[in-house]
Formats: structure tokens, sequence, C-alpha cells
């Protein structure tokens, strides 16, 4: 199974402020949907809280600590091996989306990054890691919005 990671992130890394997105960028959002619709998302339960719900025609996995944790029309997982086995079972293109200690763990194992910067620079406190060495761009397409930003796709080589 293939493991993509995904992930919006401003100039200076930050993809998060408390529970909070430090911005809203018209159209972005709509790129995470065409890349991950129809696929699995695993996510950690903190960004599954700033959601609030599982994203429609999509499968989630939420990684907690917390035995007791159930959100109706979710699978859950007490760690990132166990979700991604999950993943696995369901056979679907899988994506790591958040939060920042899970995107620090999946690193190491993804094949894949779909990571959008936002070109700006925002205060914060959850941040995406730096993109090794061996993940080689593969695409990179520019959009103009409220406030501009650039999609890359690299690939593990």
């Amino acid at each position: 199974m293939k493991l993509a990671m995904i992930a919006a992130q401003s100039e200076n890394r930050v993809i998060g402020n408390g529970p909070d997105i430090p911005w809203k960028v018209k159209g972005e959002q709509a790129l995470f949907r065409e890349i991950t619709m129809n696929g699995t998302l695993i996510m950690g339960r903190k960004t599954f809280d700033a959601i609030g719900r599982p994203l429609p025609g999509r499968e989630t996995i939420i990684v907690t600590r917390n035995p007791g944790f159930h959100a109706e029309g979710c699978l859950t997982a007490d760690s990132l091996d166990t979700a991604i086995g999950l993943a696995s079972e369901i056979g679907k293109p899988t994506f790591v989306a958040g939060g920042g200690e899970l995107y620090s763990l999946a690193m190491p194992m993804a094949d894949a990054l779909h990571l959008t910067t936002i070109h700006t620079s925002v205060e914060g406190d959850v941040f995406f890691p730096e993109v090794p060495e061996d993940f080689k761009l593969q695409r990179e397409t520019g959009f103009e919005s409220n406030i501009n930003y650039t999609y890359r796709y690299y690939e593990r080589s």
C-alpha cells in the first residue's frame, strides 16, 4: 500500500495555531477534496475535532490514545501503525491528514507528499516537518486566490 501525506503550510511551515488553521484561502479546501476523494484519511483526534465530522466520500481513521474515544462513521486506532493496517484492509488510496505529531511519525513511511504552501507567514504552534531530501518534486502548480498558494506533489525516490 502506498502512503501519502497531505498538508497545507504557511511559508514558515505553520500548519496550525492551537485547534485553528490560521488562514482562509478560497479554493485550497477544494484542492484537498479533489485529491483525497474516495480515499482513506488518517488523522489525529485533535485534527478530527477541528474538522468536527467525517468528510463525505472518504473513510476516516482517527488516531487517539483514548481507548474510549469513538466518532460516528469513523474507525479509531491507538497508533499510526494500527491506522495504516486498517487503511490497507480498506484498500483505498491513503492520506495522512494531520496533525503535526502524525506528520512527523508518518514522514519516514510516506511514499508521496501533497504539500500546499500558502504564501504568507503566520503565528502558530503546530508545524509541518522539513521535507526530506529523498522526496523529489514531480509537479508544481501555482494558484491565485485571496492569498496565493502553490501546490507541490513529491514522491520518495
